[in-house]
């Protein structure tokens, strides 16, 4: 899951910048490739790669009711 903000994150960087430093004159780097074609296919990878990371299983937790044997019962105490 951390990888993937780590993916929005970049795709939000490529995103940036291209802004004029004068804002009377056209600068045409706003409509580059790379902020409108690969920064949101970064952006949208990223959330992909997110809900990924909520949904997958983890295979380390074991949800499945015990077996009989397997539960103690010390009736003693």
């Amino acid at each position: 899951m951390i990888a993937g903000v780590a993916v929005v994150a970049i795709g939000f960087m490529l995103m940036s910048g291209g802004g004029s430093e004068d804002p009377t004159k056209w600068n045409p780097e706003v409509f580059s490739a790379r902020r409108i074609t690969l920064a949101p296919i970064t952006v949208i990878l990223g959330y992909v790669i997110i809900v990924i990371g909520i949904m997958k299983k983890d295979k380390s937790v074991n949800l499945e009711a015990p077996d009989k044997e397997d539960i103690i019962l010390d009736l003693d105490n």
